[in-house]
């Protein structure tokens, strides 16, 4: 099955849930050659669709994986934004991390961060990875956060 036909698919999808809300709107779908990215434009229900910490927002994207995967779609890597609220929170979380980064490159040591989903951690593994620094994920579940380590940064 096509990637191309999968991002139609995803697109009529979210924009048919968004209709059960009073939405009619046209949702920009996108792909690469591994995840197909949906944007619902900002509207009045930006607040209801993100929900409390993302979690509406969250519980939508998985609601387009299943149905994907019980369509018979294999691609099951969806990135849905409401609002730009993902990209905002990414430069957000990069700009946290650049101040965590200068600190241990300054100070050395380590520092353990606040648990993480995985979205979030692989941005910032690839940020630390990037400066030089270590990084471990560490604990289960909700738990789990990055340690950044200096390895031997700033010494000298």
């Amino acid at each position: 099955m096509d990637i191309n036909e999968a991002t139609s698919k995803a697109q009529k999808y979210t924009e048919d849930m968004l209709s059960f809300f009073g939405l009619n709107t046209v949702v920009e779908a996108t792909h690469d050659e591994e995840v197909i990215s949906l944007s619902i434009p900002s509207t009045h229900l930006n607040g209801f669709l993100i929900g409390s910490r993302a979690e509406t927002l969250h519980a939508f994207q998985n609601m387009v994986i299943t149905y994907l995967k019980a369509a018979g779609y294999e691609f099951a890597r969806v990135n849905l934004d409401i609002a730009h609220y993902k990209q905002q929170r990414q430069e957000r979380l990069v700009e946290q991390a650049k101040e965590w980064i200068k600190e241990l490159k300054d100070n050395g040591g380590s520092r353990s961060l606040h648990p993480m989903n995985a979205a979030d951690r692989r941005i910032i593994h690839q940020l630390a990875s990037e400066y030089g620094l270590e990084t471990e994920s560490v604990g289960e579940g909700r738990d789990r956060h990055i340690v950044l380590k200096a390895s031997g940064v700033g010494e000298g």
